[in-house]
C-alpha cells in the first residue's frame, strides 16, 4: 500500500492511498470462492456452480463489496502509518485509471490542530468585590413587590410602566405574519416585552384608540423571514391599567414562603437569594475572562468542521428556546459562526490543558457538584443516593466538574487584582 499526503490548508489533509491490483484480485477470488460454496443457481447443484459462472454472476457486486471494505481498512491503516487524527469524516475521491490496474483513491479531511500552551502565567483576573448593603436589599423588595403588582383600569393615555390590553395584527409586504398576530395580549410599556418600535406605539394611547405603525426588525431578528424587513401593524388598545403594588404585609411575605411572617425573616432570605445571584455571576465572569485570555494568548486554527457541527448544535438550542419548530424559520445558521468558533477553540484548548497538566477527577468535587444541584429539591439526600450509581447522570456531571478544575489551575497560575463595585452596578453591567 502507498500512501502521500499534501496539507491543502491550515488544517486540510489530502491523503492519496493506493492499493495493488493484486490485493484487490486475491479478496474478489477468495470472496467469490466461499459465495460459490452456497450459490443455488438454477442448473446447478448447491456448491458445484463453476467458477466462471459465479464470477460471470457476482463478480461485479462482489467487486463493489471488496473496494469498500478495501477503503475502509486502507484508510484507517493509512492514518496509523502518517500518524494523522481527523477531525472529520473523508471526502473520498476514487481514481477512475490507475497504472498497473491498482485501486487508487484520495481521502480528503481535516485534523486537529497541533497545540502547544504558552503564557498562560500572563493570565489576568479581576475579581469583582461586592458588598451587598441595606438598600440593595430594599431595592430588591420593592422588585418583589411589581412583581406582585396587581393592575388596575384606568381612563387616561398609556405611558411607561403601565400595562396596555391589545389587539393587533402584522403584515409584511401585504401578507399576513403568522406570529403577527394577537388578541387581548397584555403588554407592559418599557418592559422589552415588545421590539421598540411596537411598544413606542403604544404610548399615548388610550383604551378604545387605534394606531398604525411601522416595525423594523433587526438584522439578528431570530426568525430569518422577518430579520432586516419592515412590516406594518395596526393595534388596538382594549384596556391601559396602572400597576398597584401591595403592601409588605403578613400575606404578602408569607407568599415566599417565609411562614413566620416576619419582615426581617423576609430579608435575610432575599439577602441569600442575592448573595447566590452574586456568587454565580462572579464565577461566570471569571470564567469568562480567564477563557478569553486563553484563547488570545494561544491563537489556534480550528477544523471547519467541528465550527460546522457546534453551528447546527447552536442553532438547534435557539430554536428550542424560541419555539421555532420550522426549519425554514430558524435563526440563520452563519448567525452561530463566531460563537461556535469559540466554542470549538475553548474545547480545545481545555482539552490540551488538562491533557498537559495530567488533571484527574476529584471525586470529591463531583459530590459537591451533585449536593449543589439538589439543594433545592425536597428530598436532596434522597436524589443523591439514587444518582450516585447513574453512569448516564455523572456523564454530563463529570465533564463540568473537570472544566471547573482546569479553570482554577488556570487561575492559579495567572495573577488576580481586586475591583470594588456596588451590587446593583455589577449585577446590571453586561
Amino acid at each position: 500500500m502507498l500512501v502521500s499526503v499534501e496539507s491543502s490548508g491550515a488544517l486540510e489533509r489530502r491523503m492519496r492511498v493506493q492499493v495493488p491490483a493484486s490485493e484487490i484480485d486475491s479478496q474478489i477470488a477468495d470472496r467469490l470462492q466461499r459465495v460459490g460454496r452456497n450459490a443455488k443457481l438454477e442448473g446447478f447443484r448447491p456448491g458445484k456452480v463453476p467458477a466462471k459462472v459465479i464470477r460471470q454472476r457476482y463478480g461485479a457486486q462482489v467487486r463493489q463489496e471488496v473496494i469498500s471494505d478495501v477503503m475502509q481498512s486502507s484508510y484507517s491503516e493509512a492514518l496509523q502509518q502518517e500518524k494523522l487524527i481527523p477531525a472529520s469524516q473523508p471526502n473520498i475521491e476514487p481514481e477512475a485509471d490507475v497504472e498497473n490496474g491498482d485501486f487508487a483513491y484520495t481521502a480528503v479531511f481535516e485534523v486537529f490542530p497541533e497545540i502547544s500552551l504558552k503564557d498562560l502565567d500572563k493570565i489576568k483576573v479581576e475579581v469583582p468585590e461586592v458588598t451587598i448593603e441595606a438598600a440593595d436589599v430594599d431595592a430588591m423588595l420593592e422588585n418583589l413587590r411589581e412583581q406582585k403588582a396587581n393592575w388596575q383600569p384606568v381612563s387616561r393615555a398609556a405611558a411607561a410602566g403601565d400595562q396596555v390590553i391589545a389587539d393587533f395584527e402584522g403584515t409584511l409586504d401585504g401578507e399576513p405574519i403568522e406570529s403577527g398576530k394577537g388578541t387581548g395580549v397584555p403588554i407592559v410599556l418599557g418592559g422589552g416585552q415588545m421590539l421598540d418600535d411596537f411598544d413606542q406605539a403604544m404610548h399615548g394611547l388610550s383604551t378604545g384608540e387605534s394606531k398604525t405603525f411601522d416595525v423594523n426588525y433587526p438584522d439578528d431578528y431570530p426568525a430569518a423571514d422577518l430579520a432586516g424587513k419592515t412590516a406594518q401593524f395596526n393595534a388596538t388598545v382594549t384596556a391601559v391599567n396602572e400597576r398597584e403594588l401591595p403592601e409588605i404585609d403578613d400575606e404578602f411575605i408569607k407568599s415566599f414562603g417565609v411562614d413566620d411572617g416576619d419582615v426581617n425573616s423576609l430579608r435575610a432570605e432575599v439577602e441569600k437569594n442575592m448573595a447566590a445571584e452574586l456568587a454565580t455571576k462572579t464565577a461566570s465572569d471569571i470564567k469568562q475572562q480567564i477563557l478569553d485570555q486563553l484563547i488570545s494568548l494561544n491563537e489556534i486554527d480550528v477544523p471547519q468542521a467541528l465550527v460546522q457541527q457546534e453551528s447546527a448544535s447552536m442553532q438547534q438550542e435557539a430554536m428550542q428556546r424560541l419555539g421555532v419548530t420550522d426549519p425554514e424559520r430558524a435563526p440563520a445558521i452563519d448567525n452561530f459562526s463566531e460563537g461556535a468558533t469559540r466554542r470549538v477553540q475553548v474545547g480545545l484548548l481545555m482539552q490540551e490543558f488538562v491533557r498537559s497538566e495530567s488533571l484527574t477527577l476529584d471525586s470529591d468535587r463531583v459530590e459537591a457538584k451533585m449536593r449543589e444541584l439538589f439543594s433545592g429539591y425536597e428530598d436532596p439526600e434522597a436524589l443523591l443516593e439514587n444518582y450516585r450509581g447513574d453512569r448516564q447522570f455523572l456523564q454530563q456531571i463529570e465533564p463540568m466538574v473537570l472544566e471547573d478544575q482546569a479553570l482554577d489551575a488556570l487561575r492559579e497560575r495567572g495573577s488576580e487584582t481586586t475591583r470594588k463595585s456596588g451590587f446593583r452596578e455589577y449585577m446590571d453591567a453586561r
